[in-house]
């Protein structure tokens, strides 16, 4: 099985890229017609994005973990404030000058699910050059949301420092990642994490008939199946967690960013993977019940 982050914390854990977003929520009756306007009920803005919920959840168990990320000049200070304040090593957050910050537009419609609108900002494109030296006092590097050029880059380089890659490409697998890139990335990756749509998309792409098929380069796979819980596939085999209903559901929006942190807050503890499991559950579940 793939080696976790414990016994013997690092200094530096895990180093999240992804999206730094900010998250505007319009809470609608009905999407309008063509031709017609609709108005809305609710609105709220929230820090956000794939990165920002992961770090966030997996620094409440205790992980240290940075961001790298890219904002645009106008990314509200009190956010910056706010992810410092929980003790999230920013030196990788970087401003770009001249560009929207990241956006999220998010419709959300009674019980239905939400529309989500991006503007990339700055994570349109790549960066030119790799992050300063800091970022190889980082164990893991966990790749989630942006531009899979330059993910591909990080990767190889990481694994030639001897770090340990894990790759996330969540709904930017279907519009963002192509088969090429897949396959080019999956050499230097260890572990991947992806819904059951995710996930159908890999094992397509990496040529496997099934989830476990991808155990032929990677050491793990979880899958997170909503309301059906999770399952970790790994070289010895599989194990699965059922997950508890919440009580309320306040948002859906990161919730599996959420279950990724609180996953890893087990694992560089050095739980066994059903508690990983169970720990990204209840970080999910808090996040549907709080928004937090």
């Amino acid at each position: 099985m793939v080696s976790s982050g414990g016994p013997g914390r690092a200094a530096r854990e895990l180093l999240v890229a992804g999206h730094v977003n900010v998250d505007h929520f319009l809470r609608l009756a009905a999407l309008p017609g063509p031709d017609r306007t609709a108005p809305v009920l609710a609105e709220r803005v929230e820090l956000g994005g794939t990165a920002t919920n992961l770090a966030l959840a997996a620094r409440s168990g205790g992980v240290r973990v940075g961001l790298l990320s890219r904002v645009g000049d106008r990314f509200p200070p009190e956010f910056r404030a706010r992810l410092a304040a929980r003790g999230i090593d920013l030196r990788g957050l970087t401003t770009v000058a001249g560009t929207p910050t990241p956006t999220c537009t998010i419709l959300e419609l009674g019980r239905g699910p939400a529309r989500t609108l991006i503007q990339q900002g700055p994570m349109t494109r790549a960066p030119s050059g790799l992050p300063g030296p800091w970022w190889r006092a980082y164990r893991w590097l966990h790749l989630s949301t942006g531009d899979p050029a330059y993910h591909l880059r990080l990767a190889r380089a990481a694994r030639a420092g001897r770090q340990h890659v894990v790759l996330d490409p969540a709904q930017e697998i279907f519009y963002r990642w192509d088969a090429r890139r897949f396959r080019s990335i999956l050499p230097f990756t260890e572990v991947l994490f992806g819904n059951r749509a995710e996930i159908d998309r890999a094992v397509a792409w990496a040529r496997a008939d099934r989830p476990a098929g991808l155990l032929r380069q990677l050491s793990l796979v979880v899958r997170t199946e909503g309301a059906d819980g999770a399952t970790a596939f790994y070289r010895g085999g599989s194990v699965h967690v059922d997950a508890r209903a919440p009580r309320r559901v306040r948002t859906l929006i990161g919730a599996g960013d959420a279950f990724r942190g609180g996953f890893y807050g087990s694992w560089f503890a050095g739980e066994p993977l059903a508690r990983c499991l169970a720990a990204g559950h209840r970080a999910a579940r808090s996040r549907i019940e709080r928004g937090t």
